[in-house]
């Protein structure tokens, strides 16, 4: 038997030292177990952010900030965005390998006819405000799921979570399209199940009831790719609102709202439609330069959206993958808008600037996500609800690795206190 391995932490204020085990992990950086820290030494630790803590083991998604490398169950995601559809990626994340053909066929024609919605949440969209902000509509939707799928409230084993699983991630891109066209009050168009995943949510938002819009290959790869990339990314901060809902026994539909509710915010799910407004407000290549001096002035407040990450220190992998797209998008389609040429020449000056090298500002998936999705004839408002579509397969994931894990607790963070002391 090895020997265990521990941290020995003192409090100098008494002089007083504890054990703590340490867990290794099979990539990364092993963890420290501080559970005793309370106990013995009337201690927290203090983590703003939770950036430093672990709060869950996973067996899903690895990050590697500093190599710039980002796993879902061990694929790199460059091989996987290069060799699979978003429909196996799915398969991979939610049963941990890939599929078999048979297993791929059987998944695909399954997830096709879960795509279709009741017609009583179809018409509750219809309900809401024009002006009604999309991601609220698809909140309610997805919370509205779980009054006509009350049979999956309780999810026990492998097989009942698959089939949960498939029910949200089939119709939510259905919830988002019929949302959508609620919005501009237009007809809807109903799921094809001959279509595939990303090819039948651009018909259901492209298309009329009486013409079916032309969609080309490269424009399904390109979306069905954005979708991918967005899967999953280890413990976000939507991620794991749905993880901490589902610590509380909540049921997936409740968690996975939850989740939608977190990702609305601008600093996470929003971050592409800021990187895209500040490109309309540079407004022209002439202007580029200009902004980016602005940028390097510490005392100027303006800041470059769409470069650095909160966990990568060098160049994000999936923002590499979306470049080589957008590349595609120019040379095969002719796609150059006036927001490309913006976005190419700072990202030009950008990767060859020391400024910008010094500090691993790199770009990141938000800086190339917002401009594709505007090639695809995607608008600024359904950028988010894009992000929805993609991420729903890795929050029912954690979703069920939370809620079968038999050290799963409710999760209850502590605090430092700093108001009043006791009055009377």
């Amino acid at each position: 038997m090895s020997k265990k391995e521990t941290l020995t932490l003192t409090d100098n204020r008494v002089g007083k030292s504890i054990e703590c085990d340490i867990y290794k992990s099979n990539l990364g950086s092993s963890v420290v177990d501080i559970s005793a820290l309370n106990k013995e030494l009337d201690l927290f630790t203090y983590d703003n952010g939770f950036g430093m803590s672990a709060g869950c083991t996973s067996e899903v998604t690895y990050i590697d900030g500093a190599k710039g490398e980002l796993l879902y169950r061990g694929y790199p995601i460059e091989y996987l965005a290069k060799n699979y559809t978003y429909n196996k990626v799915c398969y991979l994340i939610l049963n941990g390998e890939l599929p078999t053909k048979e297993q791929e066929v059987e998944f695909e024609q399954s997830m096709r006819e879960e795509n279709f919605i009741h017609e009583h949440i179809a018409s509750m969209i219809t309900q809401f405000p024009s002006d009604a902000h999309i991601m609220a509509v698809i909140s309610s939707c997805v919370s509205a799921l779980s009054v006509f799928h009350y049979e999956h409230l309780n999810t026990h084993t492998q097989e009942e979570f698959i089939e949960v699983a498939k029910k949200i991630i089939a119709k939510i891109p259905t919830l988002v399209a019929f949302s959508y066209k609620n919005i501009l009050g237009r007809p809807v168009v109903y799921p094809d199940s001959d279509k595939s995943f990303a090819h039948n949510f651009l018909h259901m938002i492209r298309s009329t009831p009486n013409k079916e819009a032309k969609i080309s290959e490269l424009e399904i790869k390109t979306l069905d790719t954005i979708f991918m990339l967005h899967a999953d990314h280890e413990q976000n901060a939507s991620t794991s609102t749905v993880r901490l809902v589902a610590s509380t026994g909540a049921h997936p539909y409740a968690a996975i709202t939850a989740g939608i509710n977190a990702l609305w915010g601008k600093a996470h799910g929003g971050a592409n439609e800021s990187v895209l407004a500040q490109l309309q407000m540079i407004g022209s290549v002439d202007n580029v330069e200009k902004y980016i001096k602005k940028a390097k002035d510490k005392d100027d407040p303006f800041k470059l959206m769409g470069f650095g990450h909160r966990v990568y220190k060098n160049f994000d992998p999936r923002a590499n993958v979306l470049r080589e797209l957008r590349d595609k998008l120019q040379d095969e389609l002719g796609v150059n808008s006036h927001l490309i040429e913006i976005s190419n020449k700072i990202e030009q000056i950008a990767l060859n600037d020391e400024y910008f090298i010094k500090r691993n500002l790199y770009p990141n998936i938000d800086f190339y996500s917002g401009t594709l999705l505007t090639a695809l004839g995607i608008p600024l408002g359904m950028f988010t609800p894009i992000f929805v579509i993609g991420r729903t397969v890795g929050w029912i994931t954690h979703w069920y690795e939370q809620v079968r894990d038999p050290k799963n607790k409710i999760v209850r963070p502590r605090q430092r206190y700093m108001g009043k002391t006791k009055q009377v």
